[in-house]
């Protein structure tokens, strides 16, 4: 119960006192190459969920990192649990916006943080936004910005992997970028399967090599997403099989 207690004070604090940085960010001149400014905001937001990661008291070991490449990329990951962000913000080598429910947009300080970052938000019950969303995300790809999608949709919470929803990977297609296949394994550990209190867990994050607009153009988006969720869950084997 400490631990949840003294991680909720720290990201309520934390985000108050990033209140002035923020500001500059969102003052930064417009002169500023696409990578610079990216670069400049992941800083704090990484800060930020590094500390959150360490505070679990869990172990994160990191494989691939050199697999990101430059420009833009949607990254494509399975959906464990709440600290999936924190853990990809702190230790992906890459910064990225990501899309996010729609109800975040109505927290303070949070989600002008996410403004700045280049996150879209998605409303599941709107179709129609829903749309727009995806144009949006296409847009941000296309201007030179990385985004982050949970094809799942939903937390698995340690459980299997769901069917991953082909829909989201029209960003990629559209934009004519890159795609990062990336697997998480164990952040559930930390928080969904304790009844919601907070436990050190060994957490593996595993960049897999991209995979090029030319490999995946002439395919169905269905085939893409299936694709995917197996090359996700075969990462998660190997690991489990070396280590």
């Amino acid at each position: 119960m400490l631990r949840l207690i003294f991680i909720f004070l720290y990201m309520s604090g934390y985000l108050v006192y990033s209140i002035p940085k923020l500001r500059k960010m969102q003052a930064l001149p417009k002169g500023m190459s696409v990578k610079e400014k990216d670069i400049l905001i992941q800083e704090t937001p990484k800060k930020w969920s590094e500390t959150i990661m360490k505070m679990t008291g869990s172990k994160v070991e990191v494989r691939g990192n050199h697999n990101l490449p430059d420009g833009p990329v949607l990254i494509v990951a399975n959906h464990e649990g709440d600290f999936d962000i924190p853990l990809l913000l702190g230790f992906l080598n890459k910064p990225f916006g990501f899309i996010s429910k729609i109800e975040v947009k109505k927290v303070p300080v949070l989600s002008k943080w996410m403004d700045v970052m280049n996150c879209v938000y998605l409303d599941r019950k709107d179709r129609r936004q829903a749309v727009r969303s995806i144009r949006e995300g296409v847009k941000m790809l296309k201007e030179g910005h990385s985004i982050l999608i949970f094809p799942e949709g939903t937390r698995s919470k340690g459980g299997p992997i769901e069917e991953f929803k082909s829909g989201s990977l029209r960003l990629a297609k559209d934009a004519g970028v890159p795609i990062v296949p990336v697997s998480i394994e164990g952040t559930a550990e930390v928080f969904e399967k304790n009844g919601r209190l907070i436990k050190p867990a060994n957490i593996t994050l595993t960049i897999c090599p991209p995979i090029s607009f030319e490999e995946y153009q002439e395919k169905e988006l269905k085939v893409v997403a299936k694709e995917l969720r197996e090359l996700i869950i075969m990462n998660r084997k190997e690991y489990k099989i070396s280590s």
